[in-house]
């Protein structure tokens, strides 16, 4: 996974700084969504793959099934990842595509674990205090874990804070062995 995300985090800064450029950041992240999810297509990693196919046939199809939305920049684009093989990375150019947008924006993605369904009181309350403890505006999506016992679990790009029941156990478990 990390070695995906270091051939992907090139062409993802590129294009970043391509459509900070010329003011067509929501543009190029509509393109890039588009091509992470024909990406995850088998069908079109076989034809990709295909050894019959030309990188200008894949390119043609690629923008066929982009539409309008394959102007010159994005036609270049997809000639440079196809030729360089790097087809299977757009998932990930996309992914770290989004973060960069949103580090741009001021803006950090959170995602939070919590042992029980929150209210929308909560997570307000609790996005309020990441906000200010961050700086950043903070853009939420939660899921429940049962095995956190209670608490929740915030993961922000490489921050981990953990303030779960489960995690208090095992930083303890830890301290004990010691």
């Amino acid at each position: 996974m990390a070695e995906l995300i270091t051939v992907a985090r090139p062409y993802a800064e590129a294009v970043f700084r391509l459509a900070k450029e010329s003011n067509t950041l929501s543009q190029w992240s509509d393109v890039l969504g588009n091509l992470a999810v024909i990406a995850d297509s088998q069908a079109v990693l076989d034809v990709v793959a295909n050894p019959k196919c030309s990188v200008d046939q894949v390119q043609e199809l690629l923008v066929g099934l982009l539409g309008a939305d394959a102007n010159a920049e994005v036609k270049n684009f997809l000639a440079a990842v196809l030729e360089n093989r790097r087809f299977a990375t757009l998932p990930a150019v996309s992914a770290l595509f989004e973060q960069l947008k949103a580090a741009d924006e001021g803006v950090a993605q959170a995602h939070i674990e919590s042992a029980f369904a929150m209210t929308d009181a909560q997570l307000a309350e609790l996005t309020a205090t990441l906000t200010q403890q961050l700086n950043r505006k903070i853009s939420a999506d939660v899921s429940v874990n049962p095995e956190l016992i209670g608490g929740v679990k915030i993961t922000i790009g490489d921050l981990v804070i953990d303030a779960s029941v489960s995690g208090k156990l095992t930083a303890l478990a830890t301290s004990l062995k010691s």
